[in-house]
């Protein structure tokens, strides 16, 4: 063989097991952080919106075209409305900030070990193209070897 080919053994044993990142990343949450992860992917929904849009409309029409006696937030104000709007927003947008966070940390450990399998692959890909050369150096030697 070639000095630049190495064995499969050596190869084999160069090999570091591939490794789940999601696993790792789940098992690496406290239950804060799996709340907030849980709250920033349900708050960037439709459905969310939804509700946070019907609850306003509901809110703003029982307080203008509602009965007299019914109306409990007075237009043109609506303070209790403005209230529970900005708890609403003061609460979720570290939460949501946090959940970014962790995501972006998972994604930065995936892209790690796509780069690591990518690295891996390129290494055992050179090392199949050696052999594969060295084979065909072989077979080219054992012709010529056979022609005379």
């Amino acid at each position: 063989m070639k000095n630049n080919v190495l064995p499969l053994d050596e190869i084999k044993k160069k090999a570091k097991p591939l490794r789940n990142v999601n696993v790792e990343h789940r098992g690496s949450l406290s239950g804060l952080d799996l709340f907030a992860k849980w709250i920033t992917e349900h708050i960037g929904t439709m459905g969310f919106f939804l509700i946070i849009f019907f609850w306003t409309v509901t809110w703003l029409g029982l307080n203008t075209l509602g009965p007299v006696e019914y109306r409990f937030d007075p237009y043109p104000a609506f303070v209790l409305w403005l209230f529970i709007s900005n708890m609403i927003q003061i609460f979720l947008m570290p939460l949501l900030l946090i959940g970014q966070n962790l995501q972006g940390r998972h994604a930065e450990t995936r892209a790690e070990a796509d780069f690591e399998v990518n690295t891996k692959a390129e290494e055992e890909i050179e090392t199949i193209l050696a052999h594969l050369e060295n084979q065909n150096e072989m077979l080219l030697e054992i012709g010529r070897k056979l022609e005379k």
